[in-house]
């Protein structure tokens, strides 16, 4: 299937954005982006066949249950859904430690979706990017870890890993999923290092251009209880994937009378001791 998806061009200069934080809604972009028309591949026929994982393909399409009815409850958010996502991502992967430290709710809805704390509504993120880069990554890691923890798994040998949780809120997504790269496909200098703008502190993402070695994935009509894994950043550099490319496109001929896609996107880093 042919769909557009929106990448940054060549800066002459570092490029950077205000966040919904700043805005209420639609980040301000200071950098210009083109779309181009890509193949992309619904995989959900080839999950049972096709050995996806996190280290060889950057995503993982898994089933995962949630007693949480209702995840516009904060705190039943912050509470109940973050223990059942912290056991599951410990069960899985097999880390010593998981922990859950974001969430955002986005809706292609014209008021977009209201996130945790007031913080803002969001729509899709339909500029392909990836949340972390090499100096955000580890920054992040020890603001959330701290940073003896962060130097102590290191310094045995251990290792830590951003991942992103994307599940949909109203289930089957009939319109503005999310599309994302086959990790292994994507180059580094395809990625472009970004300022995301807060009111006190900036943020670095990666942006991605465009290249047509570039294979992209999508899983059509998502239940609310599938989830995809994306991995964001990783403390090994020895060759597996470590960034994953992600952003929202609209089908071919969607019905905008169809209900509007919700979903929500945690951020966790997992830990594992040597």
């Amino acid at each position: 299937m042919k769909v557009d998806l929106k990448f940054i061009t060549p800066q002459e200069s570092k490029p950077y954005f205000e966040s919904s934080a700043i805005t209420g809604n639609v980040p301000k972009i200071y950098f210009n982006t083109e779309k181009r028309s890509i193949n992309i591949k619904d995989i959900r026929s080839e999950i049972a066949t096709e050995d996806f994982s996190l280290d060889k393909n950057g995503f993982e399409f898994l089933k995962h249950e949630t007693k949480v009815k209702d995840l516009y409850d904060d705190k039943k958010v912050y509470t109940d859904y973050t223990q059942e996502l912290e056991d599951f991502l410990k069960r899985l992967t097999g880390a010593d430690g998981v922990n859950v430290f974001d969430y955002t709710r986005r809706s292609d809805a014209d008021i977009g979706a209201v996130n945790l704390d007031g913080y803002g509504v969001r729509g899709p993120a339909d500029r392909v990017h990836v949340d972390y880069t090499d100096f955000s990554g580890p920054k992040r890691a020890k603001e959330i870890l701290g940073k003896e923890k962060y130097e102590t798994i290191l310094d045995s040998g251990g290792r830590i890993v951003q991942l992103n949780v994307w599940r949909p809120i109203n289930g089957p997504v009939k319109r503005s999923p999310i599309a994302f790269a086959d990790a292994s496909s994507i180059k580094k200098d395809d990625l472009v290092a970004t300022d995301q703008i807060f009111y006190d502190r900036v943020g670095e993402i990666y942006h991605l251009s465009y290249s047509d070695q570039q294979k992209w994935k999508w899983v059509s009509l998502m239940e609310n209880n599938e989830i995809l894994l994306l991995k964001g950043w990783d403390t090994m550099d020895d060759g597996r994937s470590k960034y994953t490319p992600h952003g929202s496109f609209s089908i071919p001929e969607q019905n905008d009378f169809d209900p509007p896609r919700e979903s929500i996107e945690a951020r966790v880093f997992l830990h594992f001791m040597s």
